[in-house]
């Protein structure tokens, strides 16, 4: 068995966490290829690395001297070298990368050393071999990843050594720059690398054991998610649960690869698997609960709408041709709700409304704002009876009013509608209905 093992920041923060983390590294043989990301916070009012060398970038684009918020940065990382009682230095490393901001000062460049440096500790700690990503990740013209060279280069240079460490969140452009990934790019990476190595395992650790139910924020402690399938994740995902970056999902489903989430701090415990399919009985109907707030509605009413061919079709070119993404289309016999974020339509309200009369002539159009989205999720739904039952009287008993309701063919989620006012209750009235009972 092969695992590819990705540290966070919060894992990689300080010497103590490094050796937490080598710990587990050396725990399993199998874990033989390791993504690290930036040092992130060591208590909750100080920088993360990635966050410094974003200042450093603007100070150095500014034409000012940077020479003291560069040793700031080494400084942090000597303390973890010092801390882990390294015979190694990093000083040429701060010397190429203090010349490069000061003669040409790059945005993406200066984002990336968080991990660079961070890989090349790690990889004096294990005592395994470093891989610069900018020599194996590759990106085209439009800045995406280009998949087939990655892959390509990357495999073979796996396949060349027995342990690596290969830093995450970026890569190198088609102008022959670095070039990163967006935030939490570092799970990118190590889902690339764990396509392109064939592995059993994709374990991703961070500060959580895994994820959980619903937003800890709303709900005091909620359950962990043992199994969890992708498809419930994207779910998730989409309507806020932070969790994964998105990209980081696509590499690793692909192959069947299953990702685990665990915790550094708590390396014993289980955490979430993430997985294509599963026969494991969930143990409750749901599997997670998430939401967003600030949505609105623009209810379009209509008689004989249904006969009228193309009609939302051109109620949807309205949306289009002013460049506003639609959520959700919930529809009725006669009436056509589009759900968009208040950010994107507010600004050009008048001019969706002016298409939508030119384009469709419908009989009225009515405007809702201030709503928030709760998805209720999970592969359970589809045996269970009673489900969108159980879901109302939870929202009924805590005097919450549902203002959309919106249900796909696949059974997996129901998604409704409420005042932004009564989001963190209409959570918790949902989470104490299927969970908490």
């Amino acid at each position: 068995m092969k695992k590819v093992v990705k540290f966070g920041g919060s894992s990689l923060a300080s010497a103590e966490q490094f050796k937490k983390v080598g710990a587990i590294i050396k725990a399993d043989e199998s874990r033989v290829f390791v993504v690290p990301s930036a040092p992130g916070k060591r208590f909750s009012d100080d920088t993360k690395v990635t966050d410094m060398l974003l200042h450093v970038y603007q100070t150095a684009a500014d034409g000012k001297d940077i020479t003291a918020e560069i040793e700031a940065i080494k400084a942090r990382y000597d303390e973890i070298i010092e801390g882990l009682g390294l015979d190694f230095s990093l000083d040429k490393d701060f010397e190429e990368i203090t010349n490069a901001l000061k003669t040409e000062p790059e945005k993406d460049y200066a984002a990336s050393r968080g991990e660079f440096l961070n890989g090349k500790i790690m990889a004096a700690y294990l005592g395994i071999q470093f891989i610069d990503s900018a020599e194996v990740i590759f990106f085209n013209d439009e800045g995406k990843l280009n998949t087939y060279k990655t892959e390509k280069t990357l495999a073979a240079k796996l396949a060349e050594c027995g342990k690596a460490v290969i830093p995450g969140f970026y890569g190198l452009g088609k102008n022959g720059r670095v070039k990163t990934f967006s935030r939490g790019g570092s799970d990118v990476t190590g889902s690339i690398v764990a396509q392109a190595a064939k592995v059993d395992v994709y374990e991703n650790w961070t500060d959580v054991s895994g994820v959980l139910i619903t937003d800890p924020r709303i709900v005091t402690n909620p359950e962990p998610i043992k199994f969890i399938t992708y498809r419930e994740l994207r779910e998730l995902s989409y309507m806020g649960a932070s969790v994964l970056h998105e990209d980081a999902i696509f590499p690793v489903r692909q192959c069947g690869i299953p990702i685990n989430l665990r915790n550094t701090n708590a390396p014993a415990d289980e955490g979430t698997w993430i997985v294509e399919s599963t026969a494991q009985r969930p143990p409750h109907v749901i599997t997670g609960i998430a939401g967003k707030k600030n949505f609105c509605t623009v209810f379009i009413s209509k008689a004989m709408m249904n006969s009228e061919i193309g009609f939302c079709r051109k109620v949807l070119q309205a949306f289009e041709e002013n460049e506003i993404p639609v959520e959700h289309v919930p529809s009725g016999i006669d009436t056509m709700t589009i759900v968009v974020h208040e950010d994107d339509f507010m600004c050009k309200e008048q001019k969706v409304l002016s298409a939508i009369n030119r384009l469709a002539a419908p009989d009225s159009i009515e405007i809702e704002a201030g709503l928030a989205l709760i998805a209720v999720v999970g592969r359970g739904m589809k045996s269970a009876s009673g489900t969108a039952g159980k879901l109302f009287n939870a929202l009924a008993k805590s005097g919450i009013n549902v203002k959309m309701i919106d249900q796909g063919s696949s059974e997996l989620n129901i998604i409704v509608g409420i005042r932004n006012d009564d989001f963190e209750s209409a959570i918790k009235a949902v989470y104490a209905e299927f969970v908490a009972e």
